[in-house]
């Protein structure tokens, strides 16, 4: 509920997300139905719609309790299903024929005659398989349907399996990836062994890349908003829902900023790249790459050879509300910050600076008080609720992110 209303609040058109079941991201703090149902409703509040996934690859028994479950969206408000699996097409069709079926990425559409199956089928948007480049897009675009939509990933983490249809984690640790319980063994770092030699363990590179062979690189198409846009996409998608607030936050505001920027003026646009290519680089990543969409990729476009994410800042705290009598600001905390130290607050998408800067709004924490009166001299426990100057915090607005820079 955090992550849906922080890319409500910086920027998002629309949120997908998932319910307790039926989805393909079985580890993430899914919506449980009243938590549905309340995420639903604030997102219309703000104008923003809801898409639900119903992604999984399903077996005969992955399906009892499906057609109760879909009509249990329609009357929460959902404004459209995620779907993959042919069979739960089916159902959908015949359980909740009135609404909007989007075609997941993991059915790996690849070739206008799909698209076109697809839509013949009541699909109304497509979301690309990720091996697509945008000449494909483009040649599949002017080969189907006006009415059918298109939907392509333009930033987050990628899998090394052909649209997500991976067996290693069944294999490696028996959680199935196609029914969301990947263990994401292809982070992990390998080694090879000779068969006569059991327990000498030889380290496998390529070249200089390393020896993470399956780990990919982040995808970032921030830089390509046009071509995306030219090839007939009309939908971005932003990979996120096991990531923080904070990552939500950034990136969702780094992409509306963009996009309302290259609507307003391309030239503006274009000016205004390196301030993007900045707000992406100070949230936890990987490596950035542009994936399939400029062509086939090589290892050293794709593979990042380390365990480890970049990020600059941390996250500090989330604004709960402002108190413009006093002029402090009433904040969660979530990471650990000192008297005397600046943090900073990423303003929502409604506040987007020009894109001539950054301009995020520091905070120097000269007193930390707590809610019963006292003072203290820094914030070491998760989630605690403090107050802290901002000279600001009239036009400071709820739910707004704090971060801080780390050293």
């Amino acid at each position: 509920m955090e992550s849906l209303k922080t890319a409500v609040l910086y920027g998002a058109d629309a949120v997908y997300l998932g319910g307790e079941a039926f989805g393909l991201r079985a580890k993430a703090k899914n919506f449980d139905r009243a938590q549905l149902k309340d995420g639903i409703a604030f997102a219309h509040q703000n104008g923003v719609r809801v898409h639900v996934t119903v992604n999984i690859i399903a077996h005969d028994n992955h399906l009892d309790g499906l057609e109760e479950y879909l009509l249990f969206l329609k009357e929460a408000g959902a404004d459209a299903l995620i779907v993959a699996d042919a069979g739960v097409i089916r159902i959908c069709r015949r359980v909740v024929p009135d609404m909007e079926l989007h075609l997941s990425t993991q059915a790996s559409a690849t070739n206008a005659e799909t698209f076109a199956f697809w839509h013949e089928m009541g699909v109304k948007r497509i979301v690309c398989a990720r091996e697509l480049s945008l000449e494909e897009i483009a040649h599949i675009r002017a080969n189907t349907p006006e009415t059918l939509q298109i939907e392509a990933f333009a930033h987050g983490a990628m899998c090394i399996s052909i649209s997500g249809r991976c067996l290693l984690s069944s294999y490696l640790s028996g959680r199935d990836s196609n029914l969301g319980m990947c263990s994401h063994p292809c982070r992990w770092k390998y080694s090879l062994m000779e068969e006569s030699r059991p327990g000498e363990y030889f380290p496998i590179t390529e070249g200089e890349e390393g020896t993470y062979i399956f780990n990919s690189k982040d995808l970032c198409m921030i830089e390509y908003l046009p071509e995306l846009i030219k090839a007939g996409v009309c939908s971005l998608k932003i990979e996120g829902r096991m990531k923080t607030p904070l990552y939500v936050a950034m990136v969702c505001r780094a992409y509306r900023q963009a996009l309302d920027d290259l609507k307003k003026d391309p030239a503006l646009y274009e000016a205004g790249k390196p301030l993007y290519k900045q707000m992406l680089s100070l949230v936890s990543h990987r490596d950035y790459t542009t994936g399939f969409y400029l062509g086939q990729p090589g290892p050293a476009d794709q593979i990042y050879d380390s365990a480890s994410y970049i990020k600059q800042v941390e996250f500090a705290g989330k604004v709960l509300e402002n108190n413009p009598s006093t002029n402090e600001i009433f904040i969660e905390q979530r990471g650990k910050f000192l008297k005397g130290e600046t943090l900073y607050l990423i303003p929502p998408s409604e506040r987007a600076v020009p894109s001539a800067a950054l301009n995020l709004l520091p905070i120097p924490v000269t007193y930390i008080r707590r809610e019963d009166g006292t003072f203290a001299e820094d914030a070491p426990h998760a989630q605690e609720h403090l107050y802290i100057p901002a000279t600001d915090a009239p036009s400071i607005q709820e739910g707004s992110i704090l971060v801080k820079y780390i050293k």
